[in-house]
């Protein structure tokens, strides 16, 4: 795009909408100018935005938009728009950002828990290492299982949500480190590893899968949403690119603390499946299923509308005009 003859041809009405924005009152058909010119506006903003990003005419556009907004609201935007605008495009847009990222952290994750699993069921020292042998017996007999039914459905439920919706917060909030997340998720791929290596010496490996697929495939996915949210707030400051690094942490942060939205939800729903499924003396296939469905609705999420709504400008972030111009402009 050619922002010198952008801005050229569209200066007459950005210059009406200036005028607009200032007049105290309004007639019929000013106030339906404004609207026209707003509406016209802010499609212009995307495009110079999506075009060339955040140059002086955007910032300049941007403050002629939130002026003209207040003159024909006189408020924010209805909160039940926010809210619609919140779930079905800034969060799933965020965590679509970092679908890739999400995959590698699974790879190694995966890698890392299998390898534990065979270093403890093929090495007895080790086994042995980790406790008596009786103790570990009645680890994979009985409290492996019994861990599932030892409170009510609800409060076990809630119990699993709340530990793991603080988890999953933290690896956000404190990604910026670059240290916290490899160590949380190494921590976890290494318990679930050897939880794993010790129903393998009992010959109850199935059991274990049995047991952690109903709700362990959200609620695992999730933690690698969370941990790659992490690391991306955590690449803004490293590699902040054109932008400065409080711009890049405004912005990421901003956005990646989107994610947290989408994992408190999936964080929700794997936790009721923890609670109210996975004891449920049903046919396998039916219990796996259901975690299967809510692992794909969450896909679908993320990668469908998440995509859709990525493609079309957004990142996760507030809107232009609610986060204002980022550059100093004059008028």
């Amino acid at each position: 795009m050619d922002l010198d003859a952008y801005s050229s041809a569209h200066a007459a009405e950005w210059d009406r909408l200036r005028t607009l924005a200032r007049q105290r009152r309004f007639a019929g058909r000013d106030a339906d100018e404004l609207i026209e010119h707003y509406q016209a506006g802010a499609t212009q903003l995307s495009a110079i935005t999506t075009s060339a990003g955040q140059v002086s005419q955007a910032a300049t556009l941007s403050v002629l938009l939130s002026r003209a907004r207040l003159r024909f609201t006189g408020a924010t935007a209805e909160p039940l728009a926010q809210l619609a605008r919140y779930a079905t495009r800034e969060v799933p847009a965020a965590l679509y950002r970092i679908r890739h990222l999400t995959i590698a952290i699974a790879v190694a994750f995966v890698a890392v828990a299998t390898l534990y699993a065979v270093w403890v069921a093929t090495n007895p020292d080790v086994l042995a290492a980790i406790g008596p042998y009786d103790d570990l017996r009645r680890y994979a007999e009985e409290d492996f299982v019994g861990y599932y039914s030892e409170s009510g459905e609800a409060v076990f439920g809630l119990q699993v949500f709340s530990n793991n919706a603080w988890i999953a917060t933290q690896a956000v909030a404190f990604g910026i480190t670059g240290v916290f997340v490899p160590f949380v998720l190494f921590q976890n791929a290494q318990g679930l590893g050897i939880s794993a290596g010790i129903m393998t010496e009992f010959d109850r490996l199935d059991v274990f899968f049995l047991n952690i697929l109903p709700h362990g495939q959200l609620e695992i996915y999730a933690i690698f949403v969370a941990g790659a949210g992490g690391l991306m707030i955590f690449w803004a400051w490293v590699s902040p690119g054109p932008r400065t690094r409080l711009q890049a942490l405004a912005e990421d942060g901003r956005a990646l603390f989107a994610v947290i939205g989408g994992l408190v939800a999936a964080l929700l729903v794997s936790g009721i499946i923890e609670g109210y499924v996975t004891r449920q003396d049903w046919p396998d296939v039916i219990r796996i299923g259901i975690g299967t469905v809510a692992l794909v609705a969450f896909l679908l999420y993320q990668w469908m509308l998440g995509g859709r709504a990525y493609r079309d400008g957004e990142t996760g972030d507030l809107d232009p005009i609610s986060r204002g111009a980022r550059v100093v402009v004059g008028h």
